[in-house]
């Protein structure tokens, strides 16, 4: 019976990663409009002068997800300014991850002093969009003449335990990449994390 219950879970997993494609550079980017923790609307729009966005799903709960935490909040420090900010949106469903509720999201946004957007995807509509399989995975967009478009997606770096003393840093990269207006040298990585909880389907 055990065998059985975890051959379900583990075909569960392939069926969700099978509906939802992961986005290449170089699809569009699509746009969305979500709740914020201070309870306002966040869209590509919100932005109107910036370059592109380093739009990130992760969560309060994942360990890969905490371990990247300071990472994400220094990406935004530092490219914020350059115009390429965050914007992080929670992929997991609350009722599949019950610290993950947007009160609990509020609290930890408010805990860690998050200076850029950490939003609420209700039905995991941009999520499935976007084809985000883990947390963190991230998109680096870029505006362009056709509209926003994918850059880069999958992992920030190549550090996920946060121990090496030489890693490469795949966003920042990028990010340097599109400033000089060239085509980034790698577009996708594998995104190292925990996979987006959804609820039962009965």
């Amino acid at each position: 019976m055990k065998k059985l219950i975890t051959l379900a879970l583990i075909f569960s997993a392939f069926l969700a990663q099978a509906q939802a494609p992961t986005l290449k550079a170089g699809q569009p980017a699509p746009d969305f409009k979500l709740k914020n923790v201070d309870n306002k609307e966040i869209s590509f729009a919100s932005y109107p002068e910036a370059k592109g966005f380093i739009v990130v799903f992760t969560c309060n709960t994942c360990p890969y997800a905490k371990a990247y935490e300071q990472r994400i909040i220094d990406l935004d420090k530092k490219f914020k300014p350059q115009g390429y900010p965050v914007i992080a949106i929670n992929p997991n469903d609350p009722e599949a991850s019950k610290a993950d509720t947007f009160d609990k999201m509020q609290d930890l946004a408010k805990e860690k002093k998050y200076a850029f957007p950490y939003l609420f995807d209700k039905g995991q509509i941009v999520t499935d969009q976007y084809g985000a399989k883990h947390t963190p995975h991230l998109f680096v967009v870029s505006k362009t003449s056709k509209g926003t478009v994918v850059e880069y997606t999958g992992a920030i770096d190549n550090d996920p335990e946060g121990t090496k003393t030489e890693k490469t840093k795949y966003v920042e990269d990028v990010i340097a990449s599109l400033k000089s207006n060239q085509k980034p040298a790698i577009t996708e990585t594998k995104e190292i994390g925990c996979t987006v909880k959804r609820k039962a389907k009965v």
